[in-house]
């Protein structure tokens, strides 16, 4: 390329931020032009000319094609006669590491002898899906199938099912500082439950842009919905955003509507032309409105952001959601999930035989074993839809214990 343009090329052999503050320091750079398109995970609240990023050397970043899509760079690479790299006429539409870049499946065909084709990465007739070669990532679509694991056995659910899973993500450094003690999630997962749902996994993440994108796009495509907690707000802190507009690809853009709630709740305090907390994820928004809240919940697809920052905050939002499912269909409300407890004397040695054989049993049921103490009672927890079942399940359990093992049971 630099031989067929002219182009001067410097090699500079270290990391990438290194590597440009050495460019800087030796020649005076002001701007920098990059081929970042608003689908790439870095284009994240860019603008055409946008100040590189905080901590970084200081220069200005020129998106001259920020807005283009797939179709419009393949549009300009054939018209053009543009030499490009030989692999995307085998397939590949995003070519990264050599671990984790295959032809995308989308573009395979099969000849007369059975054997695998690729089409070239500009005949992708959805633009969207061009990172769909790339092992690391989940498939595209937004609800999928997912799995609950029972007992070490995998149940699989679909949309139409009984069992839907969700994800709980909590973002905050101080939950995880251990400054702050995080009640929402175990409230969270009974809400959950309550309406059928299965939580697949609950986790904690840094207030970081990056952490909290990685995360959204990996829960959003293995689970039927994600729920966010944290890091909402006009503070440096609040990147939840910021990361979900990140996780699908898109940029973060004022929203008149939702600008208009906050200035109704805060009045003068917000100031300036530009509301930083009224950037919302672009073209997958959706403002969630109900006569309690002071402002809308926010849904971006399969993702809900919650705002509660205490237990009484989160189960108002929680009867909203509810509410508005009635006349909207948000959230799929199935039959609830039964739970009980039953407490044993024995020790986890006496126990651990006959429950194995109930699990083997029951393959249908949750069935979860915790101690508050290593002296304390062991607590075998049991949770399905269908009530007679539990009550067989713990009829079976007494009858493969020794007598006198059960000194209690608890209905949740």
């Amino acid at each position: 390329m630099a031989e067929k343009y002219g182009l001067i090329v410097d090699v500079i052999r270290t990391d990438f931020k290194s590597g440009l503050e050495s460019l800087i320091k030796k020649k005076p750079v002001r701007a920098i032009f990059l081929g970042v398109r608003i689908g790439d995970p870095t284009a994240v609240g860019q603008e055409q000319f946008s100040p590189s990023s905080p901590g970084w050397p200081p220069f200005m970043r020129v998106n001259p094609i920020l807005d283009w899509s797939y179709r419009d760079v393949w549009a300009f690479l054939l018209t053009c006669k543009v030499p490009y790299c030989s692999l995307y006429d085998q397939g590949y539409t995003s070519i990264g590491s050599v671990y984790d870049t295959v032809p995308n499946s989308l573009l395979s065909v099969s000849n007369l002898n059975g054997e695998e084709k690729f089409r070239p990465a500009y005949l992708l007739s959805d633009g969207r899906l061009e990172r769909a070669g790339r092992l690391k990532k989940v498939a595209s679509q937004a609800y999928v199938n997912s799995h609950a694991v029972s007992n070490g056995n995998s149940i699989t659910n679909t949309l139409n099912g009984s069992t839907l899973t969700a994800s709980i993500i909590a973002v905050g450094d101080e939950i995880l500082s251990g400054t702050v003690e995080d009640q929402l999630q175990p409230l969270l997962c009974r809400k959950l439950h309550s309406i059928g749902w299965l939580v697949s996994e609950s986790l904690v993440v840094r207030n970081d842009i990056d952490s909290v994108a990685d995360e959204v796009e990996r829960k959003r495509s293995s689970n039927d919905m994600v729920f966010l907690y944290g890091g909402v707000g006009p503070l440096h802190s609040d990147v939840t955003l910021a990361g979900v507009a990140k996780a699908f690809g898109v940029r973060l853009a004022p929203d008149e509507e939702f600008e208009e709630y906050l200035r109704h709740l805060f009045g003068d305090k917000c100031t300036g032309d530009r509301n930083e907390m009224a950037l919302l994820p672009e073209g997958i928004t959706q403002l969630l409105h109900h006569e309690r809240l002071p402002v809308p919940l926010i849904k971006c697809q399969n993702v809900i952001v919650l705002t509660g920052a205490n237990a009484e905050e989160l189960d108002e939002q929680w009867n909203c959601l509810i509410e508005l499912n009635e006349s909207a269909g948000l959230v799929q409300i199935n039959e609830p999930f039964v739970m009980k407890d039953l407490t044993l004397t024995i020790s986890d040695v006496e126990a651990c035989q006959p429950l194995s054989k109930l699990c083997l049993e029951f393959p249908d049921i949750f069935i979860v074993c915790h101690r508050k103490s290593r002296s304390g009672d062991l607590t075998i927890n049991f949770k399905v839809k269908d009530k007679a079942r539990l009550d067989l399940v713990i009829e079976a359990l007494r009858k493969k214990l020794p007598p006198g093992s059960v000194s209690g049971q608890v209905n949740q």
